[in-house]
């Protein structure tokens, strides 16, 4: 073999190494970026929930807020608390019918007489009696006994306005359950519990804000095990459904300040650290978060943290990076719609609040 032949043979080898190497570094390179083994981080107990007989979470609203990003399914955020005693009728936003009884009667027969689902079509329906050891109105317990009763149906919610037959099954429910124990119902007249309920769902509208922030990785792409690990140590726990996480509430059976999202089927692959995420949400649910809890606040600041952390940028739906000062105007614009919300004592955060933005 002449020296040329050898020459060459050494060149095409070194050529070829070259593109192995070069191979596998890009293979290295494009892989997501993983956690770094440390412990789990905590998890939020499954099985509670933000309302009590709420519907399906994933169910879709028609009201949108116009000038934010909405998020549907924040309105199925869990709480990582246990769930807060049954929230009371109120005539603020509710229709009620006073039920008429004789004589006392025992909280096991008002139980016993309850229909069996608390809706009237897509609108909560409740009951309550007046307590005779404490003179109070409460959800019905058994062994305790009651002197008068009442139902409720809300006016409003994130379904829209009480129409005319859900009206309808409210006092077909009412009715049923009143003549169960014997008792009477009194019933407000339907067009001005109606037109009552489309003012209300008519502000409501008008005053309801979702809003979203997404991250998207600049250069390497993310493995859902490193945006956990991540999203943890800024104080985020893990959500009850896959892909989710949520920033808990500082005061115990409020719903979590912020949301954060990801593909739920990367959640959920075989092998969840060879896929790649390029794109993660932080979500906030304006109406059911305290203002207190500073949630526009804390949002941006996770948001800077970690695009921060994960070489990430922060941008709107249009892919356009979103600035300092847009954050700024968005801020006060909320805290405009919080005065505005406390003028009509439905406070973000607050019961009445919750129950009317869900």
């Amino acid at each position: 073999m002449s020296t040329l032949q050898i020459s060459l043979a050494i060149v095409g080898a070194l050529v070829l190494l070259g593109v192995v190497v070069h191979s596998a570094w890009s293979s290295r390179k494009n892989l997501p970026k993983r956690p770094i083994p440390e412990a789990a981080p905590r998890q939020e107990p499954a099985g509670t929930a933000p309302h009590e007989d709420a519907p399906a979470t994933d169910e879709p609203s028609h009201r949108q807020e116009p000038c934010f990003d909405t998020d549907a399914d924040l309105s199925a955020l869990a709480k990582r608390t246990t769930a807060e005693k049954r929230p009371a009728l109120d005539a603020l936003i509710d229709a009620m019918a006073p039920v008429v009884v004789e004589s006392l009667v025992s909280g096991d027969a008002v139980l016993a007489a309850m229909p069996s689902t608390l809706r009237a079509g897509s609108k909560p329906f409740g009951v309550e009696g007046l307590s005779a050891s404490t003179g109070e109105w409460e959800f019905p317990v058994a062994g305790r006994r009651y002197s008068a009763l009442q139902c409720g149906v809300q006016l409003a919610n994130r379904t829209g306005a009480l129409n005319q037959i859900e009206y309808s099954e409210f006092v077909m429910k009412t009715q049923a359950f009143a003549d169960a124990l014997g008792g009477e119902a009194e019933f407000p007249e339907m067009l001005d519990e109606v037109a009552r309920a489309r003012e209300l769902d008519q502000f409501a509208s008008g005053h309801d804000a979702q809003l979203s922030f997404t991250l998207r990785a600049m250069h390497t792409a993310w493995s859902p095990g490193y945006v956990q690990q991540s999203a943890a140590r800024i104080g985020f726990i893990a959500g009850a459904m896959p892909g989710r996480m949520v920033l808990p509430a500082g005061q115990s059976g409020h719903a979590p300040i912020l949301g954060l999202s990801f593909d739920t089927q990367a959640a959920m692959a075989d092998d969840p650290e060879q896929t790649a995420l390029r794109e993660i949400t932080l979500s906030l649910d304006v109406p059911q978060v305290l203002r207190a809890e500073q949630p526009f606040v804390r949002m941006c600041e996770a948001a800077l943290a970690l695009a921060a952390s994960m070489d990430g940028a922060i941008i709107d739906d249009n892919g356009n990076l979103i600035r300092a000062e847009a954050m700024e105007a968005i801020h006060a614009d909320l805290e405009q719609l919080y005065d505005t919300l406390e003028g009509r004592d439905l406070a973000a955060g607050s019961v009445l609040g919750r129950r009317v933005f869900s």
